[in-house]
């Protein structure tokens, strides 16, 4: 195997989708980080959930809307359900692991905070249920999907944003998953503190 060509090939891809994603992604990312950041502003929360790389993604997510992100401002209500090991053992445990977010939706989540549901297959039973529990709570959500967007997407109402990266590999849609997650964080700093000088 020509490993740099391989290689290569990997930043080329990347391009690719970044550019197709570009003509079709933007309009919808401005809808939902506008909708985030004036649930933000009016002293709401965001909750965010995903498994293994996007579980990861939505840790990102929280910490750049609670510490910084650009700059230097107040720091904003975000909360990742996937930290409190005590609390995913303990749900998992007690009831089953789809229920991992769900239980601390319906815990922690008020009409009006918003759901942040990340899935590169779309079909995260616990993400969907996670999305299922926001809608119970009166909560519009913002889904970060791949391929044809799966059950969440499917799962969606009109209040919802989805975020699909139409690709079957992993990578790349995780790859597109943290520019959006960026996009989101400027958005609503954006919005709230006005545009970065």
């Amino acid at each position: 195997m020509d490993h740099v060509a391989n290689l290569k090939r990997h930043f080329e891809d990347g391009i690719e989708l970044r550019q197709r994603m570009a003509a079709t992604m933007p309009a919808e990312i401005a809808r939902a980080g506008e909708a985030l950041a004036n649930a933000l502003k009016a002293g709401r929360k965001v909750l965010a959930c995903g498994n293994g790389g996007s579980a990861a993604d939505s840790q990102h997510f929280a910490a750049e809307l609670v510490g910084r992100f650009e700059r230097e401002r107040r720091g904003l209500a975000a909360i990742a359900l996937t930290t409190d090991t005590s609390a995913l053992t303990a749900i998992a445990n007690d009831y089953d692991f789809d229920r991992v977010f769900s239980k601390q939706v319906e815990a922690l989540g008020q009409p009006g905070d918003f759901l942040l549901g990340i899935s590169t297959s779309g079909n995260s039973r616990n993400v969907l249920e996670a999305v299922k529990a926001a809608h119970a709570r009166e909560m519009p959500v913002i889904a970060l999907t791949g391929r044809d967007g799966g059950e969440i997407g499917r799962g969606l109402g009109a209040g919802d944003f989805h975020l699909n990266v139409a690709h079957p590999r992993t990578m790349r849609v995780q790859e597109i998953h943290l520019l959006v997650v960026h996009c989101l964080c400027e958005m609503v700093d954006n919005v709230i503190f006005g545009e970065k000088k």
